[in-house]
């Protein structure tokens, strides 16, 4: 049976997949089963983000694979302990303490319930448990219950009623709508700031800014989802630091490009003190409070210190930012006008189309119909919504990468 009709019979058809094959990859290139070799711009949704088959990364699997794969956290594991030291040390550069998951769903969990727990901590002037959690319309979040719940798409929720309780949703970037968003209830304000499913949509710095005022005036935690962001994807290691950078936020969730291609997640928790007695925020998810039977196991553990490490040590940080230049500059020279925006930061970049340029087929989108043609000249993206496509490269990209992607880009807008 061909792997299309393996599927067919066995998987659940949950994903609209791509008539693609991929069977290896290296660096920013993937082969399909006929050989056929294909640009890769989505690396996994922004997952792989030292490239395929990374010579630092297979050696770090390879290795730990023949020493110890998973032991319980019952245990003390030495390589989550040097994981967490490497974010809070060279990354986060706050004190605080993480949790590791297996993905980003499960570390938005994670936020979630320490927004419960503080909100038991820090009840409300009548003394009742504060438990709501503000989110943003065309947010993305994950798709366990609660992490869905928290998502501001109603696409996503569709049919899954009855939902989490304890979310609302607000426009993003609009500061007037933070004004009366407050309630009894109110406990934390949860947002991407870049927003990637839902457009790649970029958080103002007046709009962080303002969020973190109100934050501080009402006791609110502050919590930053960096799923798809983070990790140099935006340039800093922390894609918030790219927009307001003296802003400190109470809890942080990542995972896609911290493993480069493995499953792992995380949250981070801050320090800081959320009483007079002086208890720790960090303190309140304790024994008991939270587990992960898989988490932060060996092998995941030392694929995102290489990841990691790779990153910082090769600044590809930097990297992000000046390929992003070079995009932005080359495709403003086109001047074509079925090119309406380009969003984004780095290398999480969206490029926004008119829909009224490209024909659409009954059950496609505008941005569909773009990413199948990319595909079949040899470059692969995603798209983000109905009208834009993401450029997700490898952080360690080159220049005739890039320019290879833009000449493909350009022979398939070109024809709108």
């Amino acid at each position: 049976m061909t792997t299309p009709e393996l599927y067919a019979q066995h998987v659940l058809p949950t994903y609209g997949r791509f008539p693609l094959v991929p069977v290896r990859g290296a660096r920013a290139r993937l082969w399909d089963e006929n050989g056929k070799s294909y640009l890769d711009f989505c690396m996994g949704i922004a997952v792989c983000s030292i490239g395929h088959c990374h010579p630092r990364l297979v050696e770090a699997i390879r290795h730990q694979a023949g020493e110890l794969m998973h032991v319980s956290n019952l245990y003390q594991n030495p390589l989550q302990a040097e994981l967490a030291e490497e974010i809070n040390t060279q990354h986060v550069k706050l004190p605080g303490k993480i949790f590791f998951s297996n993905s980003g769903a499960e570390a938005n969990d994670g936020l979630i319930k320490a927004a419960r727990r503080f909100g038991l901590k820090r009840p409300a002037t009548d003394g009742s448990q504060r438990y709501e959690v503000v989110t943003f319309l065309q947010s993305f979040h994950g798709r366990t219950l609660g992490a869905m719940s928290a998502t501001g798409q109603k696409k996503i929720q569709e049919g899954f009623d009855p939902l989490l309780p304890g979310f609302r949703y607000l426009p993003f970037n609009d500061v007037a709508a933070l004004e009366n968003a407050v309630r009894p209830e109110t406990a934390a304000i949860l947002l991407e700031p870049v927003q990637g499913e839902g457009g790649v949509n970029m958080a103002t710095p007046e709009f962080l800014r303002a969020v973190a005022d109100l934050c501080k005036k009402h006791d609110l935690l502050l919590f930053f989802d960096e799923v798809q962001a983070g990790f140099g994807r935006c340039g800093d290691a922390m894609a918030w630091r790219m927009i307001a950078p003296e802003i400190q936020p109470d809890g942080i969730s990542w995972a896609k490009g911290m493993g480069g291609g493995v499953p792992i997640g995380a949250f981070w928790l801050n320090d800081r003190s959320v009483n007079e007695d002086g208890t720790a925020l960090s303190s309140l998810l304790g024994q008991g409070s939270h587990g992960s039977t898989y988490g932060g196991n060996p092998l995941v553990c030392a694929a995102s210190l290489a990841v990691l490490k790779e990153i910082r040590e090769k600044e590809l940080g930097v990297n992000a930012i000046f390929q992003e230049v070079r995009i932005r500059e080359t495709i403003r020279l086109w001047n074509l006008p079925i090119v309406t925006e380009i969003r984004g930061q780095g290398l999480l970049l969206g490029i926004a189309l008119d829909p009224a340029r490209i024909p659409t087929p009954e059950g496609k989108t505008p941005a569909l119909v773009i990413v199948n043609l990319l595909m079949e000249r040899g470059l692969l993206v995603p798209p983000a919504g109905p009208d834009t496509f993401r450029l997700l490269p490898p952080l360690n990209v080159t220049d005739a990468e890039v320019d290879e992607a833009l000449v493909t880009i350009h022979s398939v807008l070109a024809e709108f």
